[in-house]
């Protein structure tokens, strides 16, 4: 007899276990495959910054002990200058979380086999109808789902997801210990979690320091390779070098020292649109997609929302006395994500461009332009309004626009 599910999910990650949590609490027998160990788990993922705001806490029933620090603003830097926002938040504990999410799916119902590598989609009449792993392992299901993140090994080979290269983020943090989060001439960091945007520091992207207590926070950088990163980096500078060279010139980090029994958390996201989120008996999650948000690499939240979206559409498609799984039924997967997922994703998508393609001078200026801007508009935004976006467009944007317009014409 085949071994066989109603549902197989490729990775425990945030996206993976809440969607195997979400649909072991309506009874369907779900099996996650994750590579890594369980002894380990999860030292290898363990890449996430884990900050996330209380929409997701409630929303997910998050639990109070994956919380590291819970924050009170949001503050942007440019080179010289500062915005503070209030805005509450919360830096997880990734691990912790992460093996929550194992924790309470299982409790749910759902079946986990770690060490379970996933290599390819089972096909039969051009649909795919389980997933091999662990060389001949074979599994089957009604419907898959790869949570992934960027190696989506079943969504590459059925041609749902195509990620490129040069929208690819890469980053890297530590967590350290006496950090000065308080000093003169920098935005109080208490209870805070910071965005900088300096090409000098992060070439194409930005640098963070999350609180985490105390003297404690969580410290770390990416860029996207983009046309910024190769206009401003640095020769021979890789991720690392560039941490150190942050660390080495902020005052912040005089005293420094990396937390014993810590660990780098290095990952990678694509910043771009989605090819296709769905096809028959198929969906795809989280970071496969990708869902990540484009502006400020926010992705737990919209990881799991994502997650949700897809059991929700499990559930659509397997409920009826007679279930169908084709392309068109979990199509409704599709219209969840882009009006409740990442409703707006494209024009959030060309201000991350665009944000990204100024230069320094003007990252001063946007720090300006946000305190003379209400909170109401922010919010707009945010939320990829172009006509929010526009309040924040000078004359001499004019180059940077046509700048941005050239390489949408040759993308």
């Amino acid at each position: 007899m085949r071994d066989r599910f109603d549902v197989v999910i490729a990775g425990a990650g945030p996206a993976g276990g809440q969607c195997a949590r979400d649909l072991a609490e309506r009874n369907y027998d779900v099996l996650v495959l994750e590579t890594e160990q369980e002894s380990e788990f999860p030292r290898q993922s363990n890449k996430s910054t884990a900050g996330t705001f209380p929409s997701a806490m409630t929303s997910f029933a998050i639990p109070d002990e994956v919380v590291m620090q819970y924050t009170d603003e949001v503050v942007l830097e440019s080179p010289n200058d500062h915005y503070v926002r209030t805005q509450t938040g919360a830096v997880l504990e990734f691990a912790d979380f992460k093996r929550f999410l194992v924790r309470d799916s299982r409790e749910k119902g759902a079946t986990y086999r770690f060490d379970s590598r996933v290599s390819a989609p089972i096909m039969e009449d051009g649909e795919v109808v389980g997933v091999r792993y662990d060389g001949d392992e074979e599994v089957y299901a009604d419907i898959v789902i790869d949570a992934t993140g960027p190696a989506a090994p079943l969504a590459k080979k059925l041609g749902v997801c195509d990620l490129k290269r040069d929208h690819q983020a890469i980053g890297i943090e530590y967590e350290f210990e006496n950090v000065d989060l308080n000093h003169d001439g920098y935005a109080d960091l208490r209870d805070a979690m910071m965005l900088r945007l300096d090409h000098d520091l992060a070439p194409g992207g930005y640098s963070w320091i999350f609180h985490t207590g105390e003297d404690t926070a969580k410290v770390g950088l990416c860029y996207i390779q983009n046309a910024s990163h190769h206009e401003y980096a640095k020769d021979g500078m890789g991720i690392d070098d560039y941490l150190d060279y942050w660390l080495d010139t902020d005052p912040r980090f005089e005293d420094a020292e990396k937390i014993e029994g810590t660990q780098a958390h290095r990952g990678s996201a694509h910043i771009q649109p989605p090819k296709s989120l769905s096809t028959d008996n198929f969906m795809a999650i989280g970071d496969t997609v990708p869902t990540i948000d484009p502006l400020w690499g926010e992705g737990i939240h919209k990881g799991m929302k994502s997650a949700r979206a897809a059991a929700a559409t499990v559930d659509a498609a397997l409920t009826p006395e007679t279930p169908d799984t084709s392309a068109e039924s979990l199509s409704v997967y599709d219209q969840l994500w882009h009006s409740q997922v990442a409703p707006k994703h494209s024009s959030r998508l060309m201000m991350t461009e665009l944000l990204y393609l100024a230069p320094n001078e003007r990252y001063d200026q946007l720090m300006a332009d946000l305190r003379r801007t209400d909170d109401d508009t922010l919010t707009q935004i945010n939320n990829g309004d172009r006509r929010a976006i526009a309040k924040l467009t000078h004359l001499s944007d004019v180059p940077l626009l046509a700048r941005y317009a050239r390489r949408r014409l040759t993308n």
